[in-house]
C-alpha cells in the first residue's frame, strides 16, 4: 500500500489508517451502518501490509476472534455501532478480566432497539460505565474529527498496552461519515516485540491468561487490583480540549460533533457579548474531571445528543456544586448552532448586551 501522509479521509477510513500505521495486526469485524466504512478500509488495507482481516460470521464471534489475537500479544481490533457493540459486551467484559489489550471502534447510531442509521450519542452509558458484567472499565476516547480518528487509533494501542485494557474510540455518526483532510503520523518503525505475559510457544516458558477465578478471594483480589488500576488512569489519563474557557462565566460541554457545534455557539454567544467558553472531553473514562473542577464557570451545560448521559459525569466532576443544565436532541437529530445559542441564553437567564 503507497504510503502518503496527506490523505483526504471519512473519519471511518482514518481510524484505519491509524491503527495501522501503530502496528495493528489484525481487524475482525462485521458491517453496519454508520460505521460500515472501517471494515471496508481495513478489508482493503490490511491484507495488502500482510495483515489478517477477516469478516466474522456475527459480531460475537468478531470479539472472540480479537480475545483469541490479542493473547497471543496482537494489535488487534473491532468496530461496531450500537447493535453490535452491545452483542460484544460479554466478550468486552472477558477481555477485561483477563486483562488483554485491545481496540474497540463504535460510531454511535440512534435507538433504542434497531432504531435507525442517523447520528446518535447514547451508547454512553453502554461504552462509558461499562455495558457487560462486572466491575470493569475501559479507556473511551471521543475523537471530534477525522484527524482525531486517525491521532486517536494511533495512541490507543499504546495506552491498551501500558494498562492491559480494552480502549474504546467513541464518536458519532456525523464524525465517522464526515471527510476531511488528514496528514497521517509515521508509522511505528519495525516489528514490535511480543509482550512476556502474551502467550507464545515459541518461548521456553508457558503463560496463562483467564478470567476465571473460582476462589472468591482469588477473584477479589482481582478486582482490586482492576480498581487500583482504574485510579491510575484516572489520575495520569485525563484529556480534554478547552476554547474560551479560561474566564467562561457559561461553560458548554460536548464531545463529538456535539463539542463542536458547541465551540461555533460559543464563538456566537462571544460575539454577543456573553462569557460562554467550551470543554470538550477528549477522553469520556477518564472524564476530564480535574480541568472541569479548576475552571471558574459559574453555570455549566452538557450538550449532547441522547436523553442526557454525560450530564451525570459533569455533576460528578464538580459535586454539583453549580447549576448544570442540558440541551440535548435524541431519535438520531442534530442541534444547530442557533438552536444552542437561544436554548443556551434561555437555561441561564443571561442578557445579550
Amino acid at each position: 500500500m503507497e504510503y502518503t501522509n496527506r490523505m483526504l479521509l471519512k473519519g471511518n477510513e482514518a481510524v484505519v489508517y491509524g491503527a495501522l500505521l501503530a502496528g495493528c495486526e489484525c481487524f475482525f469485524g462485521y458491517p453496519i451502518t454508520p460505521a460500515s466504512e472501517i471494515a471496508h478500509t481495513a478489508a482493503r488495507c490490511f491484507p495488502k501490509l500482510g495483515r489478517t482481516f477477516l469478516q466474522a460470521e456475527c459480531e460475537i464471534a468478531a470479539i472472540n476472534m480479537v480475545m483469541g489475537a490479542a493473547a497471543n500479544g496482537r494489535r488487534a481490533m473491532t468496530a461496531s455501532s450500537g447493535l453490535g457493540i452491545s452483542l460484544k459486551q460479554e466478550g468486552i467484559s472477558y477481555l477485561s478480566g483477563s486483562e488483554l489489550p485491545a481496540l474497540v471502534v463504535d460510531i454511535t447510531r440512534g435507538g433504542p432497539g434497531l432504531g435507525n442509521i442517523a447520528p446518535e450519542q447514547s451508547d454512553y452509558f453502554q461504552v462509558v460505565k461499562g455495558g457487560g458484567h462486572g466491575s470493569y472499565k475501559c479507556i473511551v476516547l471521543a475523537p471530534a474529527s477525522a484527524q482525531e480518528m486517525c491521532d486517536l487509533a494511533f495512541t490507543a494501542f499504546d495506552l491498551a498496552e501500558k494498562y492491559r485494557i480494552v480502549v474504546y474510540m467513541m464518536t458519532d455518526g456525523v464524525i465517522g461519515q464526515t471527510m476531511e483532510t488528514v496528514t497521517l503520523p509515521e508509522p511505528l518503525p519495525g516489528r514490535r516485540e511480543i509482550p512476556e505475559w502474551a502467550l507464545d510457544v515459541t518461548r521456553p516458558r508457558t503463560n496463562m491468561i483467564s478470567s476465571i477465578y473460582l476462589e472468591t478471594d482469588d477473584l477479589e483480589a482481582l478486582n482490586i487490583r482492576l480498581q487500583e488500576k482504574y485510579r491510575r488512569i484516572e489520575q495520569n489519563e485525563q484529556r480534554s480540549e478547552l476554547y474560551q474557557a479560561g474566564d467562561a462565566e457559561i461553560l458548554l460541554v460536548g464531545y463529538g460533533i456535539s463539542g463542536r457545534l458547541a465551540r461555533t455557539a460559543v464563538a456566537e454567544l462571544r460575539k454577543q457579548g456573553v462569557k460562554a467558553g467550551l470543554l470538550r472531553p477528549v477522553t469520556l473514562f477518564p472524564f476530564p474531571a480535574d480541568e472541569l473542577r479548576r475552571l471558574p464557570a459559574k453555570q455549566l451545560i452538557a450538550v449532547e445528543m441522547s436523553n442526557g448521559q454525560m450530564i451525570d459525569d459533569v455533576k460528578l466532576a464538580i459535586n454539583c456544586d453549580r447549576p448544570v443544565h442540558l440541551i440535548n436532541r435524541m431519535g438520531g437529530n442534530i442541534p444547530g448552532v442557533d438552536e444552542i445559542v437561544a436554548r443556551t441564553l434561555k437555561l441561564t437567564g443571561m442578557e445579550v448586551k
